[in-house]
């Protein structure tokens, strides 16, 4: 008797199936896919791989931190266009707003990647 291990042979030349690009531009964006949830761990042992999980992790932060200085200085930027070339007041608000929730989310980023770097987790 004889195991026929290529019953299904696979082609070479098929396209990996692609993302959503909702979900591409989420990931993009934020970054809390790639952390485990340290409280859901049921022992120590768990909440200890999660902890490290995490911290290795964290070295995809300053990635994240680059992608959101650059929507905050786009958004900054086009608020100064709008406020002074186009004298668009509530257009500039709009990008001014934004520019202050990107810098927020800068931040909690670099908050979370000092914590998990150079913070001494007990």
């Amino acid at each position: 008797m004889t195991i026929d291990k290529q019953s299904h042979p696979v082609a070479d030349n098929d396209p990996a199936p692609e993302m959503p690009f909702r979900r591409l531009l989420y990931r993009f964006l934020f970054f809390d896919w790639l952390f485990r949830d340290v409280s859901a761990a049921r022992d120590r042992i768990e909440r200890h791989a999660a902890r490290q999980h995490n911290r290795k992790m964290s070295r995809y932060l300053p990635v994240y931190l680059r992608r959101w200085s650059f929507l905050t200085a786009v958004d900054f930027a086009l608020g100064i266009l709008f406020e002074k070339v186009l004298q668009a007041g509530i257009v500039s608000a709009w990008f001014f707003t934004w520019s202050c929730v990107t810098f927020t989310g800068m931040v909690v980023i670099t908050v979370a990647w000092l914590i998990l770097n150079h913070a001494r987790l007990s």
